[in-house]
């Protein structure tokens, strides 16, 4: 169980770095392109967040899987065979989703924008934007299955020391790049987004470095293994790769996930919004729901992305040798540790919602974009055990029904978005998702109770536990909201919001922190770590 604690953390934590550094970005970035760059780069990301999966075809996290099982049964020679064919392929199916986005470009920036006269993002500069974010194909899939293979040996660091780099790599030429641009040499907003999604190329470009160095630092302790190995399954490249395949074709559902959701809004809230006569909201709606907002709303779900790299290869190692109580102890702890710290997460984030938005992004349409995150925020629980869930059924090795959970929820977000946005307006792209989302994570659910006769009794009590605490912090939120509103207008004022924010997430977090400490909930869930906190709460 350490070995999950520890690799989850590690992870959770790298994942968390990454996304905060790419949620603060963000602050300078929308300084210098504004709202309607903000929705330009969330229109040539999605479609290029979807080709990345596609291209690497769930592989990465399926050599992890692949790895750590040959590994238990003492045979590396096969994984790492697995490894060097999987590269090759990694690089040709990479190649092909550049050609296909790259040429694809134009046609896909014409399906997006269906009504250039009343805004203010043309077909063309769409066009730019997705050709410049395309040449990073070339180089994430074989380097992501480099970070599986070490995930294979439960090795999590060269995952989170690349993962690290490659954002803060890409999110200083992002910033340097649309400066220059912008505010040096005087270009437009759209030569900076284009630049700004070329990005993804040189921070890719810095972590195969990274993982080149790991790999040379590794590499005498693998062939260490190779030596010391008495037997091999000797299986034939065209079984092997059979194997990885059934593998790894649930993990492309998991990983586009949100971007498919993201992509149904790419398609139809334009569309909805002109209907129903609210054009002029879409550059602040849309930006507000898939690109500024969703940066506040996806660091929650990175505990759950932490997790969901960690587990599985222990609960594939528990699960092939049959011990169900240390796997029932597994499956537990995970789902566990996911509504812990996501569930007060998403509760203060929608709380603080007004006051987060106009603090980091500024009081522009406030009343629009803080409502909007306010009613996202929750989502975001959704998205973490959707990841965690579909995790769990890989390592129980009922990976196909992902599939399944998944295609149940996208074709709710198809068949109901476009009526949720003429019924509530932009709101009604997020009660899409929601409502997506969730049919998801129910499924999931049912399935891993019914193929392993999985009991939630104890997960459903500190769930109860853990929804009661985050009540109490949202009543010392909305306490010192009160009070700092007399003195403080930050309903108008970016400092004053900053300040707000500040006081709820301390406030707000000090409760959650002392009720579930004081109850012994966060040492049954994280363990003995906790007791550092002794020394801020005296029990």
């Amino acid at each position: 169980m350490s070995n999950i604690v520890r690799g989850t953390m590690l992870l959770t934590g790298a994942t968390f770095l990454s996304k905060f550094l790419g949620m603060i970005y963000v602050i300078p970035f929308n300084e210098l392109v504004g709202e309607t760059g903000g929705t330009l780069f969330s229109l040539a990301y999605t479609p290029y967040s979807i080709l990345i999966s596609i291209s690497t075809i769930g592989v990465p996290l399926a050599v992890s899987k692949f790895v750590s099982k040959y590994n238990a049964l003492g045979d590396y020679e096969t994984g790492l065979r697995m490894y060097r064919a999987g590269i090759i392929l990694m690089a040709i199916t990479g190649f092909l989703a550049f050609l296909g986005l790259f040429f694809s470009a134009e046609w896909l920036a014409g399906m997006m924008i269906t009504n250039e006269a009343t805004g203010n993002i043309a077909v063309e500069d769409v066009t730019m934007v997705i050709k410049m974010v395309s040449f990073a194909l070339l180089l994430i899939p074989p380097m992501s299955i480099t970070r599986g293979f070490f995930q294979g040996y439960q090795s999590m660091g060269p995952t989170a020391v690349s993962q690290v780099v490659e954002q803060i790599v890409r999110i200083g030429f992002i910033l340097v790049a649309a400066f220059i641009v912008t505010q040096v040499v005087g270009g437009t907003v759209v030569t900076a987004v284009g630049f700004a999604t070329f990005a993804a190329f040189i921070g890719a470009l810095a972590s195969c470095v990274v993982l080149v160095f790991y790999w040379r630092k590794r590499k005498a302790n693998i062939h260490k293994n190779l030596e010391q190995q008495q037997y091999t399954y000797d299986i034939p490249t065209k079984n092997l790769f059979s194997e990885l395949f059934r593998y790894a074709g649930p993990f492309i559902l998991v990983g586009i996930a949100i971007p498919l959701y993201q992509l149904v809004d790419q398609f139809t809230v334009e569309r909805a919004m002109t209907a129903i006569g609210q054009k002029e909201l879409f550059d602040a709606a849309y930006s507000a729901i898939n690109y500024y907002g969703h940066k506040l709303v996806i660091i929650p779900v990175t505990i759950a992305t932490g997790m969901s790299l960690a587990i599985i290869p222990a609960l594939t190692k528990t699960f092939t040798q049959a011990n169900w109580s240390v796997l029932f102890e597994q499956i537990n702890q995970a789902l566990q540790i996911v509504l812990v710290l996501v569930v007060p997460a998403v509760v203060g984030l929608s709380a603080l919602s007004d006051v987060a938005y106009g603090a980091l992004y500024g009081m522009h349409n406030i009343e629009t974009t803080g409502t909007l995150l306010g009613w996202y925020a929750p989502v975001a629980l959704f998205f973490a055990l959707f990841t965690v869930t579909a995790a769990i059924l890989q390592g129980i090795n009922q990976q196909q029904f992902a599939v399944i959970s998944l295609s149940a929820g996208v074709l709710i977000k198809v068949l109901f978005n476009i009526q949720l946005i003429h019924t509530f307006g932009p709101k009604g792209a997020i009660f899409g998702t929601g409502l997506a989302a969730g049919t998801a994570v129910a499924l999931n659910l049912w399935r891993i109770k019914k193929s392993i006769e999985f009991p939630f009794k104890q997960t459903f009590k500190r769930f109860l536990l853990i929804i009661i605490f985050s009540v109490f912090m949202l009543i010392a939120i909305g306490l010192l909201k009160w009070l700092f509103g007399i003195f403080l207008e930050y309903e108008t004022s970016r400092l004053a919001a900053a300040i707000m924010l500040a006081a709820g997430v301390a406030g707000g977090g000090s409760v959650y922190l002392w009720f579930s400490y004081q109850s012994t909930l966060l040492e049954r869930v994280l363990g003995d770590r906790v007791r550092v906190l002794d020394r801020f709460f005296k029990r």
